[in-house]
């Protein structure tokens, strides 16, 4: 077959040229206003928290109840959104989210809630919303061209940073003015916006031609995916290395507003709302700082500006400092998560985008709510100014540790199925769940070809792995000089069928230069299945 050329780099969108896909326009448009009601519920929930229970670490406790849920369920939901019809799924968990916050609404009028029953509360709602991010996510490359990608993902943080820069003085307005429940029902009332968004979006696909896989094995292919993608590998250990540190005045902002800088809930919502206006700003140069920088050295830059912001409320004990401070990290956190995303989303085939994804999201989320918990035991024993310093210095430090994983190398990766593995000969119909099938790929190098040979099929290898393969060798006939076998196994011949769906024009390259060693040009392909007994256990294409 001809080889495929490499695909061509892609051009970085303008900052809203995403918005020209209607369908792009209205969902980021309802999920705005949605974002707008939940940072109004979320800042409520924390400064309800301090007139609770004044201790940092239940203030904290708070942003672990928001993000520890994305570390427990991100994985079954990004399965769940890879196997399921992603806008029913969205539909559902939008519905109940819409009665949750409502019921809460009505508990936080009555005076009925306490700092555990607040916990819970947020856990749950926290649970709805991991649920849907993978989906969330991986429907932007379907609304989008590959090349608007960066721009989407941009605009889409920057609609959350919006929402961040509004809700927040809304919630301090609010809650003076008419309540602290009234923040609740308000996020309750938007969310039926994005109900509306999504029944009128009707998305155009292509069937499926295999049965969707099942959970338990769809996890498992999505963690046997991440673990030999080395791309996706790269952007996991430097998102782990940011978000734990970073997340320390997310978890404090509270106290810095009521006891360092002695201020109300307004305070607090207006220093929440600059961290959104700095993450918009931010948002929209980010194209160009993106074609300055590139994506590592961008990465580092918000690092750097996320310690200068911690150092900020470290000092702060007037609103200005604190403002200057929560502009910075708006701007800074921007910087690295849209990074961070977009690396993410670049390494990924669309078979596994919201596994991929939701894996990325459990390693931040597990970041910012084992940092959150951290860093308010810290600053119940050693002090608030003390221990954002002590954040600022070690994200300083864990600059040079990363950077030796790089991040968006799979931006130039043609991840586009190639689907052209020959559909195997049978000698008779396979059931689905038989298994597990052993793959056998015969060559025939010249001798004198022997290192070179093993060099390339090494790189094949991952390719085996992650899309599909739970073993796999490389077997010398010490026979025959040249003779090589290569062997993977998959669960089962349904898993098999699938990994012909997989494999992507990058894979193909790869194989492609491992096969020009074969003296015939073709090597022997044979399929054998578990045997079972009373009946024929193998076929064989070649």
């Amino acid at each position: 077959m001809p080889d495929h050329p490499p695909p061509a780099p892609a051009q970085e969108g303008s900052s809203l040229g995403p918005l020209r896909h209607w369908a792009f326009a209205v969902l980021w448009t309802a999920t705005v206003v949605a974002n707008i009601g939940t940072w109004m519920q979320n800042a409520a929930a924390s400064w309800l928290m301090t007139g609770l229970a004044s201790n940092p670490l239940m203030v904290a406790l708070v942003q672990v109840a928001t993000t520890l849920p994305m570390f427990f369920f991100a994985l079954p939901a990004g399965a769940l959104a890879d196997i399921v019809d992603r806008r029913r799924l969205l539909l559902v968990i939008q519905i109940a989210v819409t009665l949750w916050v409502a019921g809460f609404g009505l508990l936080v009028w009555s005076g009925r809630v306490t700092p555990a029953i607040l916990l819970g509360f947020t856990f749950i709602a926290a649970t709805f919303a991991s649920l849907v991010a993978p989906a969330w996510q991986s429907i932007v490359s379907s609304l989008v061209s590959r090349r608007e990608l960066q721009a989407a993902v941009a605009l889409n943080s920057a609609g959350i940073n919006i929402s961040r820069a509004v809700g927040p003085a809304l919630a301090g307005l609010i809650i003076a003015g008419v309540g602290m429940a009234a923040p609740f029902w308000m996020n309750a009332i938007a969310t039926v916006g994005v109900i509306a968004a999504l029944m009128w979006w009707h998305p155009q696909g292509a069937g499926r031609r295999l049965p969707p896989e099942r959970f338990s094995s769809a996890i498992r292919a999505g963690l046997r995916h991440a673990r030999h993608n080395p791309h996706l590998r790269a952007t996991l250990i430097r998102a782990a290395g940011f978000f734990v540190f970073a997340s320390a005045y997310w978890a404090l902002l509270p106290l810095v507003a009521r006891d360092q800088v002695r201020g109300g809930p307004t305070l607090y919502g207006i220093l929440l709302g600059a961290i959104g206006a700095g993450a918009v700003g931010g948002a929209f140069v980010l194209p160009w700082l993106k074609r300055r920088l590139g994506a590592d050295k961008l990465a580092i830059a918000g690092t750097i500006g996320t310690a200068l912001a911690l150092s900020l409320f470290g000092v702060a004990r007037q609103p200005a400092t604190a403002l200057t401070a929560s502009l910075i990290a708006g701007v800074a956190w921007i910087a690295v998560l849209a990074t961070l995303n977009v690396s993410a989303q670049v390494a990924l085939p669309e078979w596994v985008r919201g596994r991929g994804l939701s894996i990325f999201a459990t390693v931040m989320f597990g970041g910012l709510a084992l940092g959150s918990a951290l860093w308010g035991q810290i600053a119940a024993m050693i002090g608030l100014s003390a221990t954002h310093l002590a954040a600022a210095a070690a994200l300083v430090l864990a600059i040079p540790l990363l950077r030796r994983w790089k991040l968006q190398t799979g931006a130039e990766v043609d991840l586009s199925p190639s689907m052209h593995w020959p559909a195997p000969v049978l000698s008779r119909d396979i059931e689905a769940d038989r298994g597990p099938v052993l793959v056998t790929i015969e060559y025939r190098i010249r001798p004198e070809h022997r290192d070179a040979f093993l060099a390339a099929i090494e790189k094949l290898a991952p390719e085996r792995r992650r899309d599909g393969a739970f073993d796999w060798c490389i077997f010398e006939d010490v026979e025959t000089a040249g003779r090589f076998v290569e062997i993977f196994q998959v669960d089962s011949w349904l898993e098999h069928l699938r990994q012909h769906e997989r494999v992507t024009n990058a894979d193909r390259v790869l194989q492609e230069a491992v096969h020009r060693f074969d003296v015939a040009g073709a090597p022997k392909v044979t399929h054998l299945i578990a045997a079972q007994p009373h009946e024929t256990a193998s076929s064989t294409a070649t």
